[in-house]
């Protein structure tokens, strides 16, 4: 298996493409003849309340789903046909904690440098490269059982980071952190898409999150998407003084408040989980 990211052959105009996309558990539609484009280099917000089929839709991009009608291609590859090679231009951090508590945090890194084949030769320069972009060099080897919940988080992305991807993935990244290390996070994305032109992806619950750092937006309900368009594009289709939480519930109509528990409920166990790793 080669090491290096694969040549596309063309220079595609989009980082992701999903084009009639349909998603079904048993008789249960939860994505929906989804078709949207994500430009390359921009920051993409995925945002619905639970249930909406933003996690499935996730899991089809990075292939941890397969494909059961429709398409979906990440910087031209298919991601059927090409999964190995869709997933060597892939960084993904997931909703629930991945590290290894009795590992140090240089060695979390080190696992997925290799779990991503990077070469023997260059892998300590990459993990020290992904620890200094997450301003983790100076506990790197510190066990990541002891790291506080924002630093956890940080690891992940260097994690995610190791093999240097074209899309970055984050599935509710900043989910459970206080404010401080929610704007440490993404601080540490806006000097990885800057520095490297990275495409980012990210869900979140967090209304003021997706409307400071997303390019655009694309918003799911029951597996069918809504709107797509910039936050302030979205909000002015409301009304001049609404917010995105307002478009939010807006499109989510009066089952929100159903969704609103469950979102409670994750963050919750996120948060749990978070004070376990220290």
């Amino acid at each position: 298996m080669s090491n290096a990211q694969p040549a596309f052959q063309t220079a595609p105009h989009y980082a992701v493409e999903c084009v009639g996309l349909t998603h079904r558990y048993g008789d249960n539609v939860v994505v929906d003849d989804l078709t949207l484009s994500i430009e390359r280099g921009e920051v993409f917000g995925l945002l619905g309340p639970n249930g909406a089929g933003k996690s499935t839709t996730i899991k089809l991009i990075t292939t941890l789903a397969p494909i059961q009608q429709g398409s979906v291609t990440v910087f031209g590859l298919n991601v059927t046909t090409r999964a190995v090679d869709v997933r060597y231009n892939l960084g993904y951090v997931p909703q629930q904690l991945s590290i290894e508590a009795g590992l140090t945090g240089r060695q979390n890194v080190a696992w997925f440098a290799r779990l991503f084949d990077v070469p023997r030769r260059e892998r300590d320069e990459r993990v020290d490269e992904a620890m200094a972009a997450m301003n983790l060099l100076e506990v790197a080897d510190r066990l990541a059982g002891g790291y506080s919940g924002g630093m956890i988080r940080r690891l992940e992305l260097a994690q995610a980071l190791v093999n240097r991807p074209a899309l970055l993935v984050l599935d509710e990244p900043t989910v459970g952190l206080d404010p401080i290390a929610r704007d440490s996070v993404w601080e540490r994305v806006a000097d990885l898409r800057a520095e490297y032109g990275t495409t980012v992806l990210l869900t979140t619950h967090y209304m003021e999150e997706a409307d400071a750092l997303c390019d655009r937006i694309a918003l799911l309900h029951k597996g069918v998407l809504r709107a797509t368009g910039s936050p302030a594009e979205l909000k002015a289709g409301i009304g001049p003084s609404a917010t995105l939480e307002d478009v939010f519930r807006h499109l989510a109509g009066g089952e929100l408040e159903d969704s609103t528990e469950g979102n409670l409920r994750n963050v919750r166990s996120t948060r749990r989980s978070a004070r376990r790793m220290g």
